[in-house]
C-alpha cells in the first residue's frame, strides 16, 4: 500500500459559504468584470455583456429575495434544469444566498430520470430552461408530490422572481445567507452513472470550498483577475461546477455557451485564456484539424508536424530539453500549423484543464506541443470533485498528478484508489447501504478506480475496478488502456474492449462521423455511403486494425485484441449509449449490441 498527501492551503472555517466570494468580491473589486452575458448567437453578430461583481451580487440578492417570497425556504430543495448559460450560475449562487440547496438536473435527461432526481431529493421546487423540459415534468408531475413551484427561464423565470421579490428587504437574504454554515448541505449532484439508478451525491459547503479554494490555489495561473474562460461543459456535472466556483474565488472571468456546433465561432469571439474539456473534445480537435490537413492535400505536413509536437514536448521533460534543431523544426511548424491550431480556440488560449477520463499521454504531449498546457486531472463527483491535478512545476504527463492541497491518496493492495481530505461527500442521499460501500468510518473514499502512485505521488489511473475483464484463461484485463489508444485514431469515435469469460479480447469499434466523409473521398467512395454499408469493407477492416495493433502495442499478447467489430453506428447520449458527459455505458452497449458480441465468438 502507497499512500501520499499533501496539506492544505487554504482552510475553511466554520462560518463559510460558497457565496462569501461574491459578496467579497462586490465589496473590494466591483468593478471588476466576474462574468460576460451572451447578447446573441455565435457567429451572427453576437455580442457579450459585461457583469461585474458587485452586478452579479445584486442580481444574486434580486433573484434570491424572489425564491423567499416564493416560499422557498432554509434547507429547501431546488432542481435546475438547464443548459449551460449565464442563468444556471446566477440561480444557483441566488439559491445558496437563500440558504437552500441546488439539485442539478441534466438538460437532456429523461422523464424517468427527472422525476426520481426530484422524488428522491424531496425538491419543493424547480428551476427549467425550456417548454421541452416543462412538458417532460408535466408528464411526471404526480410522481414528484413534493414540487409545488416551478419556473421556466425562457418565460422569463428570472424577471418574474426578481419581481416577486421587490416586498422583501434585502436584509432577509443576508439574514438567510449568514445562517448557512460550512457543514450545511450545498447541492445534491446526481451521478449519471453507466450503469444503475442514479445515486444523489451529498456535498456541502465545506466540501466544495475546500476543493475549489485549494485548486484555485494551486493553478495561479489560471484563476486570477485578467484570466478568463467559455464554458461549454453542462453545469450540471461537477467538473464544471468547480471551475464556476473557481471562477468567482479566483476573480477570474466566464462565459456560458451550450452551443457546441458553433463553439470554435464562439471561443474566437471570446477569447479565452484557458478551457475546461473533457479528453474526447480534445481528440475530436486534434482529429478534426487532421482531417482538414488532408483534405487540404497537407496530411503528411500534419503528420510531421504533429511527431515535432510530441517530441518537443517529451524533450521539454528531458535534463537537456529541446536540441537545436528539433527547436528549429517546431518554430517552422509553429509558423505553419500551431499558430491556427492556437488561433481556432481564440488566440489568447494557453492552458487547458481536462478530466472526467484519461486523455492520453501522446495526446497530452502532442497539445503541450503546439502551444497549449493541458492539465490533466482526476476526482468524482463524491470529491467534489478535483481530488488531483498536474500543475506547473509539478507536471508528469501521463498521470492525472499528485493530490491537489488538502487531499490524501492511497492505492490499496488489490489497487483501489481511496481518497481522504474535507473534499469527500457526506454520503448517498437517502441511501445508506450505498455510502457504508464507499465510506470507511475513518472517512477514506472506494473511489472504484484503480491506480498506481509513484514515489513522489503523481497517480496514473489504469482502470475501473468493477470493469475489470476476466478472460476465460483467468487472465485479468483492463479494458481502459486500449480503448484510449483505439480512440486516438482519427478515424475511430468510440471503444469498448470485451472479452469476460470469453476465450480472447476482442473489441466494438465506431467511426467517427466527421472523419468518415474524408475516408470516402480518399478510396474514392460515393459520398453518402454509410458505415453500415462498409463495415466489412477491407480498406476500412485495414485502417482500424491499424488502431488496433498499436493499442496492442501497450499490452501483452494475452491481453491483445485478437477481433475487432466495426458497429453500423455511433454511440450517443439520445441513443443511450453515452453518458451527459460523453462516458460509454458499457452495460447499455453490451445489452445493444450482444448480437455483434456473439458474432465475434461464435465465428
Amino acid at each position: 500500500m502507497r499512500e501520499f498527501s499533501v496539506p492544505p492551503v487554504v482552510t475553511v472555517g466554520d462560518a463559510a459559504n460558497l457565496t462569501d466570494p461574491v459578496w467579497d468580491n462586490a465589496d473590494a473589486h466591483p468593478a471588476d468584470v466576474q462574468f460576460r452575458r451572451r447578447s446573441g448567437d455565435p457567429g451572427q453578430g453576437a455580442g457579450w455583456q459585461d457583469v461585474t461583481c458587485a452586478q452579479f451580487r445584486d442580481e444574486v440578492v434580486a433573484v434570491a429575495r424572489g425564491l423567499i417570497a416564493q416560499g422557498v425556504g432554509p434547507g429547501d430543495r431546488v432542481g435546475l434544469m438547464s443548459r449551460t448559460r449565464y442563468e444556471w450560475t446566477l440561480l444557483d449562487y441566488a439559491i445558496w444566498a437563500a440558504g437552500a440547496v441546488t439539485v442539478p438536473i441534466y438538460e437532456t435527461s429523461s422523464a424517468e430520470q427527472v422525476a426520481w432526481v426530484l422524488s428522491d431529493s424531496g425538491a419543493t421546487a424547480a428551476v427549467l430552461e425550456s417548454t421541452a423540459h416543462a412538458e417532460l415534468l408535466a408528464g411526471v408531475r404526480e410522481q414528484v408530490p413534493a414540487l409545488n413551484k416551478v419556473w421556466q427561464i425562457d418565460l422569463g423565470a428570472v424577471a418574474d422572481l426578481v419581481a416577486a421579490g421587490a416586498g422583501v428587504e434585502p436584509e432577509r437574504v443576508a439574514e438567510r445567507r449568514r445562517a448557512v454554515r460550512a457543514d450545511d448541505l450545498a447541492t445534491i449532484i446526481y451521478t449519471s452513472g453507466t450503469t444503475g439508478r442514479p445515486k444523489g451525491c451529498v456535498l456541502t459547503h465545506r466540501n466544495i470550498y475546500a476543493d475549489t479554494a485549494n485548486a484555485v490555489a494551486a493553478l495561479p495561473e489560471l484563476f486570477h483577475r485578467g484570466a478568463s474562460t467559455l464554458l461549454f461543459l453542462p453545469l450540471a456535472h461537477a467538473f464544471a461546477r468547480l471551475i464556476q466556483v473557481g471562477v468567482v474565488q479566483g476573480r477570474a472571468t466566464m462565459g456560458h455557451t451550450a452551443d457546441t456546433t458553433n463553439l470554435v465561432d464562439a471561443l474566437q469571439e471570446f477569447k479565452p485564456t484557458f478551457v475546461l474539456s473533457v479528453p474526447r473534445v480534445f481528440e475530436k480537435v486534434h482529429s478534426g484539424a487532421r482531417q482538414r490537413a488532408e483534405a487540404e492535400g497537407k496530411a503528411k505536413i500534419f503528420d510531421r508536424a504533429e511527431r515535432v509536437a510530441v517530441a518537443y514536448s517529451r524533450a521539454k521533460d528531458s535534463p537537456g530539453g529541446p536540441g537545436l534543431r528539433l527547436r528549429l523544426e517546431h518554430a517552422l511548424f509553429d509558423r505553419l500549423v500551431y499558430t491556427k491550431l492556437r488561433a481556432a480556440l481564440g488566440g489568447r488560449c494557453t492552458h487547458a484543464i481536462s478530466g472526467g477520463a484519461p486523455l492520453g499521454e501522446r495526446l497530452a504531449h502532442f497539445f503541450r506541443g503546439v502551444g497549449l498546457t493541458v492539465f490533466e486531472g482526476y476526482g468524482l463527483t463524491e470529491t467534489s470533485p478535483a481530488a488531483a491535478a498536474n500543475i506547473s512545476g509539478a507536471t508528469r504527463i501521463g498521470t492525472v498528478g499528485r493530490p491537489l492541497p488538502g487531499v490524501a491518496i492511497r492505492v490499496a493492495d488489490d489497487g483501489e484508489v481511496l481518497i481522504s481530505g474535507q473534499i469527500v461527500f457526506r454520503g448517498y442521499w437517502n441511501n445508506e447501504a450505498a455510502s457504508r460501500e464507499v465510506l470507511d468510518p475513518d472517512g477514506w473514499f472506494h473511489s472504484g478506480d484503480l491506480g498506481d502512485l509513484d514515489a513522489d505521488g503523481f497517480l496514473r489511473i489504469t482502470g475501473r475496478k468493477k470493469e475489470i475483464i476476466v478472460t476465460a484463461a483467468g487472465k485479468n484485463v483492463s479494458p481502459a488502456v486500449l480503448e484510449d489508444r483505439l480512440r486516438a485514431h482519427p478515424l475511430i469515435s468510440q471503444a469498448l474492449v470485451v472479452g469476460d469469460r470469453r476465450p480472447f479480447v476482442a473489441a466494438l469499434v465506431t467511426i467517427d462521423e466527421d472523419a468518415w466523409p474524408g475516408w470516402l473521398a480518399s478510396v474514392g467512395r460515393p459520398a453518402g455511403t454509410s458505415v453500415a454499408d462498409l463495415r466489412e469493407d477491407p480498406g476500412l477492416l485495414a485502417a482500424v486494425q491499424q488502431a488496433v495493433d498499436e493499442a496492442n502495442a501497450a499490452v501483452s499478447h494475452a491481453e491483445a485484441i485478437k477481433v475487432v467489430r466495426i458497429l453500423p453506428r455511433d454511440f450517443s447520449e439520445a441513443t443511450g449509449e453515452l453518458t451527459p458527459s460523453l462516458k460509454v455505458k458499457r452495460a447499455v452497449v453490451q445489452k445493444e449490441f450482444a448480437a455483434e458480441i456473439d458474432a465475434i465468438y461464435n465465428r
